[in-house]
């Protein structure tokens, strides 16, 4: 394993409205509003979104679990300066009306924090 290095979200690519979320724990960036899928999600934490895109972070095991939802084939996101859990990669739905989320990405908002 080489160096890892940050990556940052630049405010001047973004909307002029768009927020960019990072690690509660180190602020480390990990997406933006622009990058938001679905607001209508909650994790173990409460309220969750579902991005499209996130940048620095490693990822667990997969695991099949089974949620409110369905059974889903998932994985851990961490960040990846601090190693904080910070919500989970959908890499399979069993269930055809899920499939919309394979490759998408939890991130739930009580882990995250606003940054400039």
């Amino acid at each position: 394993m080489g160096i890892i290095y940050r990556r940052y979200i630049d405010p001047k690519d973004a909307s002029p409205s768009s927020r960019i979320f990072g690690c509660l724990c180190c602020k480390t960036h990990l997406s933006s509003t622009d990058e938001i899928y679905s607001r209508a999600f909650h994790g173990q934490h409460g309220k969750a979104y579902l991005f499209n895109k996130v940048i620095n972070i490693t990822e667990g095991e997969p695991q099949d679990r089974s949620m409110t939802t369905g059974l889903h084939n998932v994985t851990d996101i961490m960040c990846a300066t601090c190693q904080t859990v910070v919500g989970w990669k959908y890499i399979k739905a069993y269930e055809d009306s899920q499939k919309y989320k394979e490759g998408k990405f939890i991130l739930e908002r009580l882990l995250l924090t606003e940054v400039q």
